[in-house]
């Protein structure tokens, strides 16, 4: 059995809450990734924030990225999966939400992170056109 531990990208890592979204910008450049989840002050997932939502939601809204905070982005309920999981669930959680990108959490902790990249490089062709199709056909008819 597949699991998303053995189809994530480990190093993932938190932003905090209260950071400003310019140091959370700072970070993605470092991490060379285009997401991360934000914790609270507890280190418990209340969010994902993603260069998009930098961009569109404070940059392009005429807000300063250094007084706003990556908490003040964070909505809806956050989604995540348990490093045991099986890729069926990973692909059902992804699909099911409409999502690109899933926290992985063991023992309470954040170890990683599933992304498109990281579905390609483990899915069968057959598994990632599902996936695709039911992902990016739904979002576009938003």
């Amino acid at each position: 059995m597949t699991t998303a531990g053995d189809i994530m990208h480990s190093g993932a890592q938190w932003i905090p809450a209260h950071e400003t979204l310019d140091r959370a910008a700072q970070l993605m450049r470092e991490l060379k990734v285009g997401a991360l989840p934000i914790s609270d002050e507890n280190e418990r997932l209340c969010g994902i924030l993603t260069d998009r939502d930098i961009v569109v939601g404070c940059v392009a809204m005429g807000h300063d990225p250094a007084h706003v905070t990556a908490g003040e982005m964070a909505q809806g309920t956050p989604r995540w999966i348990d490093a045991g999981a099986d890729v069926s669930e990973v692909l059902g959680e992804m699909q099911g939400h409409q999502i690109r990108r899933l926290p992985v959490i063991e023992n309470k902790r954040l170890v990683g992170m599933i992304s498109e990249a990281d579905l390609a490089t483990h899915l069968t062709d057959e598994q990632l056109a599902s996936w695709a199709e039911s992902v990016y056909a739904k979002s576009e008819s938003r």
